[in-house]
């Protein structure tokens, strides 16, 4: 099992963890109060009850800024969860029927799959054959294709149809909007 705690390197150095022989240090307001050590800018930081966090470790000389880490890291949370709320992550949606289905009833699938390839899925249609309409594959091919081609304005095929045992399938996925 892994570990979800965070170690002391993953943190951002604060205060007292920082050790460099200078720092260029930025204000609370932030403007810069120069290039001095990191133990003058500790004092002025805790003059101001606030923190001194390392912000970038990898300039010449490294930055730090006077803030409130708690105020910081709360914001920092909060975007992370506010990005994570917009990520979409698109599921695999499954339309069945059969190979000899009313006219009404593939309208009512193609309907569905139009559905789920607007919302960001991709579509799995999947035809089941029973007893020996396993013959009858290529009307089943058939189908597939016709589907595909009432699709074709919101959907690619990302899997052509193919036979997998009773079921014949179909992988559709959401068109690229070109800019």
């Amino acid at each position: 099992m892994i570990d979800k705690r965070r170690t002391q390197r993953d943190l951002p150095k604060i205060n007292e963890r920082i050790r460099f022989p200078e720092v260029r240090v930025i204000d609370s307001d932030g403007s810069q109060l120069g290039i001095i050590t990191p133990e003058e800018a500790l004092n002025v930081a805790q003059e101001r009850d606030l923190d001194l966090v390392l912000v970038s470790e990898t300039a010449k000389p490294p930055v730090c800024r006077i803030m409130d880490y708690g105020k910081y890291k709360f914001e920092q949370e909060k975007k992370a969860r506010e990005a994570k709320k917009k990520q979409h992550t698109a599921d695999v949606k499954e339309v069945k029927m059969r190979y000899k289905i009313s006219e009404h009833d593939y309208q009512v699938r193609v309907n569905q799959a139009k559905r789920f390839l607007k919302s960001g899925d991709k579509v799995k249609a999947t035809i089941t054959f029973r007893g020996r309409e396993i013959q009858h594959s290529n009307l089943a091919q058939e189908l597939l294709s016709r589907m595909a081609a009432d699709l074709k304005e919101l959907a690619e095929i990302q899997q052509a149809p193919k036979r997998e045992g009773r079921n014949m399938m179909m992988l559709m996925s959401p068109k690229k909007e070109s800019k």
